[in-house]
């Protein structure tokens, strides 16, 4: 019997509650970075949230079995932690196969369904949250908390934790429920590609509206001419492009970020230019 009929074959699969199905979930979200480490980065998360499976499948005095299945789970991994839950439940599955008798999938293809999926899941999560639900959603954010409106804050909270709650739990129970299968035909199929080529677009776009808006730098060097009062700021920069300095400062606050700059130590070069800046009167 091949491998796939095997996955389909649910009779003699021991299956566990779905309360330790919602307890690996919980483990899984909460404390995916728990014990993070640069040798197994999330793999004791991911221990972590195989616990409530591992404890349905096996009985307490079968150590040996016990040791084994957390054994599996203490490797390298990494990925998003939302779209990463598809794999934890994948592997709830798996474990549940490998307590019913199917031990040899715990050697080869476990370990290899786990590395092949945590790269493209975490594509696809860092793209759709960083890029696309993150910006967004501080649009308008900002645009109610510069208004005054209490509400900008809050609800960004509120409807970034839904949303990445949604989708963490979603696609655990896609790859609980799926498998193997249903995921690699996801990621077979090119969807993943237009999503992240579709998310950068929009972040793109998104970006500069909020560099626009709210990034500010504007010069105040003129200069007395017989024909008037020649003014650098609207006579230059705003002539060529509206909001030209602050797009400027932009690119070359990415540039210096992207070539190894520190957050902090952008933050310092910033502040420090622009107290020296004005008090030289030239912004």
């Amino acid at each position: 019997m091949s491998e796939n009929t095997l996955m389909h074959d649910t009779d003699k699969i021991r299956r566990v509650s779905k309360k330790a199905r919602w307890k690996c979930f919980l483990n899984w979200i909460f404390y995916a970075h728990s014990c993070y480490n640069y040798e197994r980065l999330q793999g004791i998360g991911f221990l972590h949230a195989m616990c409530p499976i591992i404890d349905e499948l096996y009985d307490k005095n079968d150590l040996e079995a016990r040791s084994r299945a957390m054994e599996r789970h203490t490797a390298f991994f990494n990925s998003e932690v939302r779209t990463g839950s598809a794999i934890v439940g994948l592997c709830a599955s798996m474990e549940e196969r490998i307590a019913s008798g199917e031990e040899a999938l715990a050697d080869d293809a476990l370990p290899s369904i786990k590395y092949g999926l945590m790269g493209p899941l975490a594509g696809i999560g860092d793209t759709f949250i960083q890029a696309i639900l993150a910006p967004l959603l501080l649009s308008v954010a900002l645009g109610l908390a510069e208004s005054g409106n209490v509400l900008g804050p809050i609800l960004y909270f509120l409807v970034f934790v839904a949303v990445v709650a949604a989708l963490g739990y979603w696609s655990f129970n896609l790859g609980y429920k799926k498998g193997d299968e249903a995921l690699m035909s996801f990621i077979e199929s090119g969807v993943i590609n237009k999503i992240i080529s579709g998310a950068g677009i929009m972040g793109c776009t998104v970006m500069g509206a909020l560099v626009a808006k709210y990034v500010t730098l504007s010069t105040t060097v003129s200069f007395k001419l017989t024909t008037g009062v020649f003014n650098l700021q609207t006579d230059v920069f705003d002539a060529i492009m509206p909001c030209m300095l602050p797009l400027i400062l932009t690119m070359v606050v990415y540039r210096r970020m992207d070539k190894g700059c520190s957050a902090l130590k952008m933050m310092l070069i910033l502040i420090i230019g622009g107290l020296v800046l004005g008090l030289l009167h030239i912004i």
